[in-house]
């Protein structure tokens, strides 16, 4: 089969497979393991528009590919493969290397076919991307489903005249083209964001589920997510997803938010395959009390099959609660507090309120039907120091104490690693915030994140602390936690010493490579070899329990008869496609129209 895309997923390192990195607990707290195989929502939501318009798209997971089966041989599957477009994403940073290596790979392979670059840290880091002789573009932006398809015209009838797409960094020969990144959308209700039509569609498609499954262990957890918006209300320091980064990195200087509507269709079409938690992305309330009241209002008149997971950026009253409870049958809330001291949270920006206010806002939602209460707290953030990381453990004992030893909460701490955010407040003035920067370019995180140990591969310190400092402060905090859910329960003794264990492991390894830094090369590599093993075992919930993240789900699908369903629908939605297009070509047309209009 020939495609018009194919769009790869690239590990964090490429040659995870071979070399020994202690990653430790940097993945701990997301569902993807250290090799970050979790391809960004993205990728789905451009698959999807562009199908509509009689395009061939294929998304291949190639982290989780290799994840998967140590002997997958990554050049045999892309040899074969005919199309006239490769994109690969770099979104979050941790893929600066394998990305990049990825890229490589493909044009030695494929030399005639262009290469795309999209995602954050691509729109970031842009100018030095297109300077790769492998790299042919760079799509910038946030929502790129239109430009995508304006490219792919460009490439259908041979034009080369780019420089009238807008977001697109692009080469021709010697010249290299910036065009101004001015498509910014308001409304986002015409795009799946993620396209799980396309995922399902695809399957069916091109015969193969192994390709585009979003992370390894997925078929088990089938989990799934829902973007609420675009840009952000707050301007959390240590975000590249912050209003400032937002406005910086995609001209985006205001929130952008898929209708209520949108979203219960979405859920709705979820729940006929899936029976996993759902995750809200986002606080819904950035929307404002209207908005929460009318998606309230859709769920409340369907009959919801899934538990619903809720962000919390800021403080929430009884009565916000009380209508979550009412319109849904199962809830649970995710609250990131980075750290117990008010002052700090003050200064990053998220939950900006006094620690009596987090608590209430514990109780409240525990009072109200809330199954499961996620708490976070991390080690790094602006101002912190070596003995308030670990005071953080203090705090987790007095909110359990005031919620009256409450089985729902769960407690997770974890480092800021391995880098600071690009578009960050932190990144972009990290002496006004405390910071001490390693990592400036694209190049110097793609050498970072393929050191031996988290601790080398750290992109900062701070002030307060240092690169031993943050390991030593992550590692006692969370032998802290770990005793703490112990004594009330949270955990079984098996878990415990289970913890315990990898956690003094953990620390052993970090001072035996640093021992063997200091080993000529050869003997460094001998050496290194002999525990990989080890290392790899313990890069997998170094610090947290196996299944805490984790949600009690008696049935992960639907029946095999809506499964069935969904399935033959989406087949014949793309038959239905081939007909539309048969008989009005110049649809495609029409979309350089509308982006014209948002220019």
């Amino acid at each position: 089969m020939k495609y018009d895309l194919v769009l790869l997923h690239a590990p964090s390192v490429y040659d995870f497979r071979k070399n020994s990195l202690l990653a430790g607990p940097i993945s701990d707290v997301v569902p993807s393991s250290p090799v970050f195989e979790m391809y960004p929502i993205g990728l789905t939501s451009i698959a999807d528009y562009l199908e509509r318009y009689g395009l061939k798209v294929k998304i291949i997971n190639i982290a989780n590919r290799m994840l998967m089966d140590q002997s997958f041989d990554v050049e045999g599957k892309l040899r074969n493969i005919r199309t006239k477009l490769f994109g690969i994403d770099l979104h979050w940073l941790p893929h600066s290397h394998g990305s990049i290596e990825l890229a490589k790979i493909v044009k030695r392979l494929h030399p005639d076919i262009p290469i795309i670059f999209g995602g954050l840290s691509s729109s970031y880091f842009h100018k030095e991307l297109i300077q790769y002789p492998f790299i042919d573009f760079v799509m910038r932006g946030d929502s790129t489903e239109k430009l995508m398809l304006l490219l792919m015209n460009k490439l259908e009838s041979g034009s080369t005249h780019y420089a009238d797409i807008p977001n697109l960094t692009w080469k021709k020969g010697n010249e290299i083209g910036y065009n101004p990144l001015t498509y910014v959308p308001k409304n986002l209700d015409e795009f799946d964001v993620p396209g799980y039509r396309y995922t399902i569609r695809s399957v069916f498609k091109y015969k193969n589920f192994l390709d585009p499954l979003p992370y390894n262990g997925w078929l088990q957890y089938p989990n799934t997510a829902l973007l609420t918006a675009k840009g952000c209300t707050q301007n959390c320091l240590i975000c590249g997803g912050s209003k400032d980064a937002y406005s910086q990195n995609c001209n985006r200087n205001s929130i952008a938010l898929r209708s209520p509507s949108k979203l219960a269709e979405d859920i709705q079409f979820i729940q006929r395959f899936s029976r996993a938690p759902i995750f809200i992305l986002h606080d819904i309330r950035q929307g404002g009390a209207e908005y929460v009241d009318e998606f309230l209002g859709f769920l409340k008149n369907m009959k919801l099959k899934n538990e619903l997971v809720f962000e919390l950026f800021q403080y929430a009253d009884e009565s916000f609660f009380k209508k979550i409870n009412e319109a849904v049958p199962k809830y649970s809330i995710e609250v990131t507090l980075e750290t117990h001291e008010e002052k700090l949270r003050k200064l990053n920006g998220k939950f900006s309120c006094t620690n009596e206010k987090i608590i209430e806002t514990m109780n409240s939602a525990l009072r109200h039907g809330c199954k499961k209460i996620d708490l976070f707290f991390m080690v790094g953030v602006p101002g912190q120091t070596y003995k308030s990381a670990l005071e953080n453990i203090d705090f987790c004992e007095e909110i359990h104490i005031r919620c009256g030893n409450d089985p729902r909460l769960f407690y997770f701490i974890s480092p800021l690693a391995p880098f600071l955010d690009p578009a960050s407040p932190a990144f972009e003035h990290p002496e006004i915030y405390g910071y001490k920067k390693f990592c400036h370019s694209l190049e110097d995180h793609r050498a970072a994140i393929t050191q031996p140990s988290w601790k080398h591969m750290l992109s900062y310190e701070t002030n307060e602390m240092t690169r031993d400092d943050i390991v030593n402060a992550t590692y006692d905090a969370a032998e802290l936690l770990n005793e703490f859910k112990l004594k009330y329960s949270l955990i079984e003794i098996d878990a415990y010493v289970d913890i315990q264990k990898k956690i003094e492991k953990s620390k052993a390894y970090i001072e035996r490579i640093d021992q063997l830094l200091t080993l000529p090369p050869e003997e460094y590599n001998r050496e290194l070899a002999k525990v990989k093993k080890e290392i790899e075992e313990l890069n997998r919930y170094s610090i947290c329990g196996r299944n805490e993240l984790k949600w009690e789900v008696k049935n992960n699908y639907a029946n095999f008869f809506s499964l069935a369903l969904v399935g033959l629908e989406q087949l014949y939605e793309d038959y239905a496609i081939k007909v539309r297009h048969q008989l009005s070509p110049k649809k495609r047309e029409q979309v350089e129209l509308e982006v014209a209009k948002i220019k």
